[in-house]
C-alpha cells in the first residue's frame, strides 16, 4: 500500500509535465505546419482573407457592409500580419516546448513562455477569427469563406494547453 502510494505521488507531477510538454508542442507543430502553409501557398489564405473582410459572400446587409475592406492591398496587409504573429507565435512554442524537455531547472522558464506563446494562439485564433473575423465581418453568414468551426477548435486545444500548463506542477 505504501508502494502505490509512493508511485502514484512520483508519477502525477512527472505526467502533468509530461501532459504540459506535449500540449505545448502539438499547438507549436500545428502552429509552425499553418504558418508554413500560408507561406508556401500564400494565395490559398489570402483569398480566404480577401473574401471575410470584402464580406462579399455574406447576407449583404445595408447595415453591417459599412465594415467591410475591399482595398486588396489593405486585405494583403492584414493577412501579412497574420502570418507573422503565427510565425511568432510558433516560435515562441517552439521555445517553450524546447524549455520543457530541458528538465526541472527550466520549468518555471517553460511555463511563462508557453503561456505566452498560447495566449498568443488563444488572441490570433479568438480574437482575430472568432471575434474580429466571425462576427465583425459576419463570416458567420458565408456558405462557402467560414472558418469559425476550425477556429473554435483552434481556440478550445490551445484553451485546454494553457490550463496545463498553468496548473501547480509540484516538482516545478
Amino acid at each position: 500500500m505504501l508502494r502505490t502510494g509512493w508511485i502514484r505521488h512520483r508519477s502525477a507531477p512527472a505526467s502533468l509535465t509530461t501532459a504540459a510538454t506535449a500540449l505545448t508542442a502539438t499547438v507549436a507543430l500545428y502552429t509552425a505546419l499553418v504558418a508554413f502553409g500560408n507561406i508556401t501557398d500564400f494565395d490559398t489564405n489570402r483569398q480566404f482573407v480577401r473574401h471575410v473582410l470584402a464580406m462579399d459572400t455574406t447576407f449583404r446587409s445595408d447595415h453591417l457592409m459599412w465594415r467591410a475592406i475591399t482595398s486588396h492591398a489593405l486585405q494583403d496587409l492584414a493577412y501579412l500580419a497574420i502570418i507573422g504573429w503565427e510565425v511568432l507565435t510558433a516560435a515562441v512554442l517552439v521555445t517553450g516546448t524546447v524549455l520543457w524537455l530541458r528538465g526541472r531547472a527550466h520549468r518555471r522558464r517553460a511555463r511563462r513562455v508557453s503561456t505566452l506563446g498560447l495566449v498568443l494562439f488563444l488572441l490570433l485564433f479568438g480574437m482575430g477569427f472568432i471575434a474580429i473575423g466571425g462576427e465583425w465581418f459576419a463570416m458567420w453568414q458565408s456558405a462557402k469563406w467560414n472558418g469559425l468551426q476550425a477556429a473554435e477548435r483552434n481556440f478550445l486545444v490551445a484553451g485546454l494547453a494553457l490550463i496545463v500548463v498553468g496548473l501547480p506542477h509540484p516538482d516545478s
